[in-house]
């Protein structure tokens, strides 16, 4: 009998690259074009025009705030950035273990169904109430792991700030300038949703099981920890940073070039053009830098993604210019990811309330390549 099982009928593609598993109205990508898209709204209108408060009414709701729900939603986003005594006592001692920030977020975001009072619905209402939660304690979490790191207590939230700004501030315990709260506001945008990238599918798997949104969020976290999807911007800095100078680049591509080594922060697996999110990245980048009179890790970024589009004809990603956004920012490369979880909770979430709402087990198949069947079968005495 062949190898080839009744699955083999289907068409198998390797990492399920093309392949539609969902029906979705969340997010729209063409590749081809260069287009992403909230519910319709071009990533270049928002990332220009709103706030990440607004984006994740408009992916929760799907269609965008008026303003007196967009300073509602902005309220309950600040208080909800405060976390309990008893979370961050278990993060703090996770940390004190040597536990890695990614780890500590992932269980403290599961910890936080203990004593969420919505965590035995999965009805549209729970779950937006559940997704206004914790999205603004993975905030509030983020922010304290960077504090008992350095050995002091995190900040109390300002509910009267937006999330962007807040943010910041009880990061670097001090009010960032304008430019920064833009510029970090506009990542958080950006990074919100992208379609069914690898963790927001896990999270659409496990809430497909019917499991609550604590546990999808903590399989996509999990998922996003993998240094293939959520780790690429922290790699790009670690380079900028081992590269040092900006008349040290151009030798320094050059290598990796001519041994076929990786160059972080190129190449998509969807888009062939430029990456829509980097357009915006590398002007925040420059902004940021001019702003601060010190434009080395801009002009190093500029001067690698010149060669690398002159030598291999690719467009720089997502992850390129948000690391040195970030690191301009006053945020460690290690909280990179981390900060991709606190953007990306929005997403998820949009997700499990769109797969709760029109729910079918996800269950693909594999196919198989094993040995043929039927293999003969000995009794233990005769092998």
């Amino acid at each position: 009998m062949s190898n080839v099982s009744e699955s083999a009928a289907h068409s198998f593609r390797q990492g399920l690259q093309d392949v539609v598993a969902a029906e979705s109205g969340i997010c729209f990508i063409d590749g081809a074009k260069g287009i992403l898209s909230y519910r319709g709204f071009d990533i270049h209108d928002l990332a220009r025009n709103s706030s990440f408060e607004e984006v994740c009414f408009l992916l929760w709701n799907g269609r965008l705030p008026i303003r007196g729900e967009l300073e509602s939603l902005q309220a309950a986003l600040g208080q909800e950035r405060a976390v309990s005594p008893e979370i961050l006592s278990l993060v703090q001692g996770y940390l004190a273990h040597g536990m890695i920030p990614m780890d500590a977020l992932r269980t403290a975001v599961s910890s936080l169904s203990e004593t969420d009072p919505d965590v035995g619905s999965n009805d549209a209402a729970a779950n937006g109430r559940k997704a206004v939660r914790i999205t603004g304690r993975i905030a509030g979490l983020v922010a304290a792991i960077h504090r008992f790191r350095q050995g002091r207590e995190p900040i109390r939230p300002n509910p009267g700030l937006g999330h962007a700004e807040d943010f910041l501030r009880m990061l670097n315990s001090c009010s960032p300038s304008a430019e920064m709260v833009r510029a970090f506001d506009t990542a958080l945008v950006l990074h919100a949703d992208h379609e069914l990238n690898a963790s927001t599918f896990a999270a659409r798997v496990t809430a497909a099981t019917l499991s609550d949104m604590h546990s999808a969020l903590t399989a996509a976290i999990g998922t996003l920890k993998g240094p293939l999807h959520g780790g690429a911007n922290e790699a790009v800095i670690k380079m900028l940073l081992e590269i040092g100078s900006l008349d040290r680049v151009d030798a320094y591509v050059a290598n990796l070039l001519a041994v076929k080594a990786k160059v972080m922060g190129f190449g998509h697996r969807v888009y062939r053009t430029e990456d829509p999110r980097a357009t915006h990245l590398r002007h925040m980048s420059k902004t940021l830098a001019e702003s601060t009179g010190d434009t080395k890790w801009y002009d190093m970024s500029r001067r690698i993604e010149q060669i690398v589009n002159r030598e291999k004809g690719l467009n720089c990603n997502v992850d390129f210019y948000s690391a040195s956004t970030y690191y301009m920012l006053g945020i460690p490369p290690d909280l990179y990811t981390p900060i991709f979880a606190l953007s990306r909770s929005s997403g998820w979430s949009a997700h499990v309330m769109e797969q709760h709402e029109h729910n079918r087990l996800i269950r693909p198949r594999a196919e198989y390549v094993g040995p043929a069947y039927p293999q003969r079968y000995l009794p233990l005495v005769d092998r």
